[in-house]
């Protein structure tokens, strides 16, 4: 595709033509500092800005929000530099946020050099096991790069993915998956004892998958699916039936994570392998809340057959609102609805903005 078209469809994405270039070169401003504020929390900002636009926002409301964002959480620049890392040396880097700077201007010039696409395909199996990093936010910054077209946040992406890799260790190779339905894993988990009224460590959710890497009833669960080349077609109704019974914080991510996993998939060798590590995220944010049974069948068909609110009035309510999480759960859903067809997804995002009761 050329330059000119490419401009052209661009151009189409947002509510007024002129958004596309100041968009980039806002997202580049913000895109310059950390990929976490205090106290490790994930900086959606760069990702977000994109959702709101293709959302409808306008190019004042982007602008404002950036603002208010960057003040409200006080997002600090990237670490100072430390050391200089090559290919050699920048596995030595991974899960050490303090040197998320120094990873990050390892990939940017690996980029320049072998291109965004390239470079995730060579590096993406050595951080899909660490796909729990800061909360799984280093795998949705990559999806929204490669959405944008955009190797500078390719680049940017992988490096705050490796500073803040975050893997369950030491499982076995021996153990055979086995099993095929991602949604009984979860609803088997309900009958072990040892994952019932669990401590919080924090309210940090990297720190709770963290925990739980360290549980013994948990990590004898690990490494039992098979992920076969379907693996995500099987996760993402999983994801959304989860969320639509719960709508909790949770199983939010598990939706917009199966977003984030089609994105990506195109630009990797194995993103079954990939789809099979979030997957045990998901499952250890599964506990958090509370190991709920999944809803019925009968009662997700009766849910898709709701009125709804208008596409339009959904992307407002999300466009007007403060938190990322609505801007990204209803990007992700009203792109997952034009993928699947599901209007179970449409439902989804009218009750998270709160348009409808649920």
């Amino acid at each position: 595709m050329s330059k000119t078209s490419s401009a052209v469809q661009a151009s189409h994405l947002y509510r007024d033509e002129t958004t596309g270039p100041r968009l980039k070169a806002l997202i580049a401003d913000v895109g310059r500092r950390s990929g976490e504020f205090p106290d490790d929390l994930a900086n959606h900002l760069p990702m977000v800005l994109e959702a709101m636009a293709r959302l409808g926002a306008s190019f004042a409301r982007l602008e404002a929000y950036a603002d208010h964002y960057t003040r409200f959480h006080a997002v600090p620049m990237q670490p100072p530099a430390i050391s200089v890392l090559d290919d050699a040396t920048w596995r030595g880097a991974l899960g050490r946020r303090e040197r998320e700077g120094d990873l990050r201007r390892y990939f940017r010039a690996r980029v320049a050099k072998e291109g965004g696409s390239a470079t995730a395909r060579a590096v993406v199996p050595v951080l899909a096991p660490g796909v729990a990093a800061s909360a799984t936010h280093g795998l949705m910054r990559l999806a929204y790069a490669f959405l944008r077209h955009d190797d500078t946040e390719v680049a940017a992406a992988l490096g705050y993915w490796a500073a803040t890799y975050l893997a369950y260790e030491g499982i076995p190779d021996e153990r055979t998956p086995v099993a095929t339905d991602p949604l009984a894993c979860l609803m088997e988990m309900r009958a072990e004892p040892a994952l019932r009224n669990l401590d919080a460590p924090t309210h940090l959710l990297w720190k709770w998958i963290e925990a739980m890497g360290k549980l013994p009833a948990f990590r004898e669960r690990l490494g039992r699916l098979a992920a076969g080349p379907d693996f995500l077609d099987r996760i993402r109704p999983a994801s959304l039936a989860l969320y639509a019974g719960t709508m909790s914080f949770e199983a939010l991510h598990a939706v917009t994570g199966c977003h984030w996993l089609r994105l990506v998939s195109p630009h990797i060798g194995e993103p079954q392998a990939l789809a099979l590590h979030f997957w045990e995220v998901v499952m250890a944010l599964y506990t958090k809340i509370g190991m709920p049974l999944a809803p019925a069948a009968e009662e997700l068909e009766e849910w898709r057959h709701l009125s709804l609110p208008s596409d339009t009035d959904i992307a407002a309510a999300a466009v007007a609102s403060d938190d990322e999480h609505d801007h990204s759960l209803v990007f992700s859903a009203f792109e997952e609805y034009r993928y699947t067809g599901d209007r179970l997804y449409k439902l989804v995002a009218a009750r998270r903005v709160g348009l409808i009761p649920g």
